[in-house]
Parts: structure tokens; sequence; C-alpha cells
């Protein structure tokens, strides 16, 4: 068993993607927008403790596209040189 270089790039896409994913305005619009009172029930507490990880996230929307953008394009150039036999995909497995 061993993590590569390659398995930590192509990891780190889906965080980034899911930070831009989930951060969007319309989701949080769903998750809390037609909520008048937070604190009214317990349900309505659950709903503002999700709205606030969602309002997190939102408020660094621009961030995690701009991040999401170059490391979709800088993995895509690793796993092609790697492809290519340009580079080596350095391991734990191979130590």
């Amino acid at each position: 068993f061993g993590v590569g270089v390659g398995s930590i790039v192509l990891l780190i896409n889906p965080i980034l993607l899911g930070g831009y994913t989930f951060g969007c305005h319309s989701l949080r619009h769903l998750i809390g927008g037609r909520m008048d009172c937070f604190s009214c029930s317990h349900s309505a507490e659950h709903a503002h403790s999700r709205w606030k990880v969602v309002t997190y996230l939102n408020r660094r929307h621009q961030m995690f596209a701009w991040f999401s953008l170059v490391w979709v394009g800088l993995s895509d150039v690793y796993v092609r040189l790697v492809s290519m036999g340009v580079i080596t995909d350095l391991n734990t497995w191979g130590i």
C-alpha cells in the first residue's frame, strides 16, 4: 500500500471542485432561503448550521473557481507527462 504524487494531485481536484460547487449562491438559497427564523425549531437550527457552512464556502466561491481551474489544468499536464514517460510518479511503495 502506498500513496503516489499523482494520487494526491488527483484527490485535490474533487476537493476544489466540491468547494466551488457547494459554495454556489443557489445552493445557499436552497438550504436557507425560505427560512424566516433560524431559531424557531430544532430543524431550523440544523438548517442554520448547514447554511453557515455554505455561506463560508460562498464567500470563497471565486477563489475556489480560480484554484480549481488552475489545478485541473496542472493535473492534466502532470498526468500527460507521466503517461508519456517524461516524468515518473513519485510514490511511497517504490522506496
